[in-house]
């Protein structure tokens, strides 16, 4: 056991190593890519994070939460029409990710909202964090970030 246990930490290791190259994160059977925020105004109280998450397992999981160092608030946000308005709510206990099912988080659609800012975003400084799965536990992150209005990652082309 000890054996085969130090070979999985090896392999635990190079993968991580190559994930952090490539910018995809992986716990458990949760793998999380693409993962952005875009720069708000200077004293804005709330930034957006996205994100794609996958599940590769057997079971669902839940994008319960995490953690950016500037906001005292974090929170699984859904978008969505109703009725021809756009409504935000808050996902309670979070965002359920099903075997097999791939989730982006975009503008407009799910998102994560950082509350309370305590300094904003700022273009090409990119800012660790973490987000937190009900099975798969806690996951270091690096949020790339964009300008504002950008509708993806490495998009950039917002109309203003």
């Amino acid at each position: 056991m000890s054996c085969l246990r130090s070979v999985f930490l090896l392999l635990a290791a190079l993968l991580a190593a190559a994930a952090a190259f490539a910018q995809d994160y992986t716990a458990g059977a949760i793998k999380v890519s693409k993962v952005w925020t875009r720069e708000v105004p200077g004293g804005a109280k709330v930034a957006a994070g996205f994100m794609t998450v996958t599940n590769t397992g057997k079971v669902p999981d839940t994008l319960i939460g995490g953690s950016i160092p500037f906001a005292a608030k974090f929170e699984v946000h859904e978008m969505k029409m109703d009725a021809g308005i756009m409504r935000m709510r808050r996902l309670e206990p979070g965002l359920v990710i099903k075997p097999g099912e791939t989730v982006v988080l975009k503008p407009g659609s799910f998102h994560l909202m950082f509350i309370d800012l305590t300094q904003a975003p700022k273009r090409g400084t990119p800012v660790k964090g973490t987000v937190i799965f009900e099975k798969a536990g806690r996951i270091d992150v690096e949020y790339k970030v964009e300008p504002v209005g950008a509708r993806d990652l490495g998009g950039g082309h917002g109309h203003h």
